[in-house]
């Protein structure tokens, strides 16, 4: 059994990449502190004092995420774009359980090719894009939901990448925002999904490229999602496999014996 706060402050790590903001000087100064830097000062202004928000990047020991600081976390959030493949298999392995058991998840943008984000869809998560300075208007499909409350109708983002049709996912369990670009294309841009106890929103808008995570509109959308993916529990207990762990799945233990008696009947 993992010991988890009990309800109060809401717990965030904003988990990115930190590769473009090293590598590309424009990225930069688009983004001082990171995009991660970005994403935490836009939650920190939505939600105040009611969140208690910090980072962890790829180059951290462990990725930042280990189970202590995963045992804390209430929501991760995630943006990674460049090194999907450099992340630990342990640590997703890790952040994995952790979903299952109660941590939301947030995924930004190019995080629809993490391992993480892959591995508890089922699929490629493959989709259309064109980096081509772009307007994005985010529409909102779902006005009811909780992630969609005080974000106007559309959202206007005059620089952004194009993401595009077909997004190979699940069908989502709840659809919230509908992109839409100056070439015609479309884009589930704001999706739902439940994964055990685990809640994940994920929201495309966001690219090293663009401005985007400055933008007041953007910001507020992903603290609602911070909000809404918490899962409020008074322990959380990490799922295990124990029989596979004990390597006695189906190897005997009165299920042979129980099978002969009824062929003796």
């Amino acid at each position: 059994m993992i010991p988890t706060a009990s309800p109060g402050p809401l717990n965030v790590l904003v988990w990115g990449e930190n590769r473009h903001e090293q590598l590309e000087p424009a990225v930069a100064e688009r983004y001082p502190h990171g995009m991660h830097g970005a994403i935490k000062e836009g939650i920190e202004e939505n939600l105040g004092d009611s969140a208690v928000v910090t980072t962890a990047t790829l180059d951290d020991p462990e990725h930042g995420l280990t189970e202590e600081v995963l045992a804390r976390t209430d929501v991760l959030v995630w943006w990674g774009h460049a090194a999907h493949a450099e992340v630990s298999d342990e640590v997703v392995e890790r952040v994995h359980r952790h979903v299952l058991a109660g941590l939301g998840l947030v995924v930004l943008h190019s995080g629809h090719w993490s391992k993480i984000f892959g591995r508890l869809m089922g699929t490629s998560c493959t989709l259309r894009w064109r980096s081509d300075e772009d307007r994005e208007l985010v529409w909102t499909v779902d006005p009811t939901h909780p992630i969609a409350q005080g974000v106007p109708h559309p959202i206007i983002i005059e620089q952004q990448e194009m993401y595009g049709e077909f997004f190979d996912i699940p069908a989502p369990d709840e659809l919230i925002f509908l992109s839409t670009f100056s070439g015609g294309e479309v884009f589930r841009s704001g999706c739902t999904w439940r994964r055990g106890h685990g809640k994940i929103f994920f929201f495309s808008p966001g690219d090293q490229d663009y401005p985007v995570y400055h933008h007041s509109d953007v910001r507020r959308v992903i603290a609602n999602g911070v909000e809404w993916a918490r899962t409020v529990r008074p322990e959380r207990q990490v799922p295990t496999l124990l029989r596979y762990d004990r390597e006695d799945f189906f190897a005997g233990h009165g299920y042979e014996g129980a099978l002969r008696a009824d062929v003796a009947e």
